[in-house]
């Protein structure tokens, strides 16, 4: 497949947003209340409350600014709003955002109070979204908008099937030179080996088994006697998975046949060049999208089996099953049913070039059924304690 022509935002550092967002970001959870008037005052801006941001400290600090500084540059978002309870962190997002050009301002409630606060940052966003809605889109590259991809409630369809599907398309856009990233490190568990086998080098195999082991170590301190209702889910065991190991292998058909990954990003870690890309991720669907989205991801494919809704408020998720029963009992749910594949009325290829059509529609402004719906959960992962 040729590399197709889209019509997107082009940003100030030079990538490309199929959505055009002006954010309103608290640094932190005392900053939500604020955030969300200002986005009630002040009609098309969008606030991401959250639940952290106070006393955390080492990595888990760093993994917070991280996720918050990526989500605000991320480039489906044309300006941000930063509020916080206090200014030094609040200008610490600030300043990290302001690195890619897009205009972004802070405020601190403290000294000012919430209802003076809530007036300035008013009056900011309404300034920001006036210039937003006379920005235009332009001819760009497929291939320049980066893909993620994680699958949820996962059952024998999405290994025959759903999962092949975005691994096929996967292939194709790899070919003509596209960014993209898979992760969900715990549910790697049992192909961990084949994983590393798909690196496009040994330093780079060596490193996701690295990753790999950090987690495994983890768990071994952690957990009781085994991981029985967290890996397989019970929505998985009712599809059909009876083993991790068998969720493993159907996860692996994300990344098609032909695509070795080149890198392994920490999470919320955004790559460095093109390629496929492994990230360390959680499992779960909120907190996984939502470090993709940070790392800089504009769209997401996300096969489900047995249905899961997950949104994200930044990167628009397109949703795929090939479980019948899920395309039609969840079907405002789903954007692309390829459940014919499974019938033999549908080929691998067709199936991904489908779906990569869908992808050019996203980004030329089809909202997806997650949009639609208004689910746009927003999960920041924490890594221990606050102080």
């Amino acid at each position: 497949m040729a590399n197709p022509k889209i019509m997107a935002y082009r940003r100030e550092n030079g990538r490309v947003g199929i959505r055009n967002h002006v954010v309103i970001l608290p640094l932190d959870d005392l900053s939500n209340s604020a955030c969300e008037k200002v986005a009630f005052n002040t009609k098309g801006c969008k606030a991401i409350p959250h639940a952290y941001g106070r006393l955390q400290f080492g990595e888990d600090l760093e993994l917070f600014f991280r996720t918050m500084i990526g989500t605000g540059a991320n480039p489906n978002v044309a300006a941000v709003v930063v509020i916080g309870i206090e200014p030094q962190w609040t200008n610490i997002i600030v300043e990290g955002i302001a690195k890619t050009g897009k205009p972004v301002a802070g405020f601190s409630i403290e000294r000012h109070g919430e209802i003076k606060t809530v007036e300035m940052a008013s009056w900011k966003a309404k300034e920001f979204m006036h210039w937003a809605s006379e920005l235009q889109r332009e001819e760009c590259d497929l291939s320049e908008v980066w893909v993620s991809t994680k699958c949820g409630e996962s059952d024998t369809t999405s290994g025959l099937a759903s999962n092949p599907t975005v691994g096929n398309a996967f292939d194709k856009l790899e070919a003509m030179g596209a960014t993209l990233s898979f992760g969900e490190t715990s549910e790697i568990t049992g192909a961990e080996m084949v994983a590393k086998e798909r690196a496009a080098s040994t330093e780079v195999g060596e490193k996701f088994m690295a990753t790999f082991d950090k987690y495994q170590d983890m768990i071994d301190r952690n957990k009781t006697d085994d991981l029985s209702g967290s890996q397989p889910t019970k929505g998985n065991i009712a599809g059909g998975l009876t083993t991790i190991e068998e969720k493993a292998f159907g996860n692996m058909q994300k990344i098609g046949k032909k695509c070795r990954y080149v890198g392994v990003l920490d999470k919320a870690e955004a790559p460095t060049g093109p390629g496929l890309w492994f990230m360390d991720t959680s499992s779960a669907a909120a907190e996984a999208v939502t470090l993709w989205a940070a790392g800089g991801f504009a769209a997401h494919f996300f096969p489900t089996g047995q249905g899961n809704i997950i949104g994200n408020p930044i990167e628009p998720v397109i949703k795929l099953t090939a479980n019948p029963r899920t395309a039609g009992d969840m079907s405002e749910h789903i954007d692309y049913d390829c459940s014919a594949i499974l019938r033999g009325e549908l080929t691998l290829e067709e199936a991904g070039d489908q779906l990569l059509d869908l992808l050019i529609r996203t980004c030329n402004g089809r909202l997806t059924a997650q949009e639609i719906l208004g689910h746009e959960e927003f999960v920041l992962t924490k890594l221990y304690e606050s102080a």
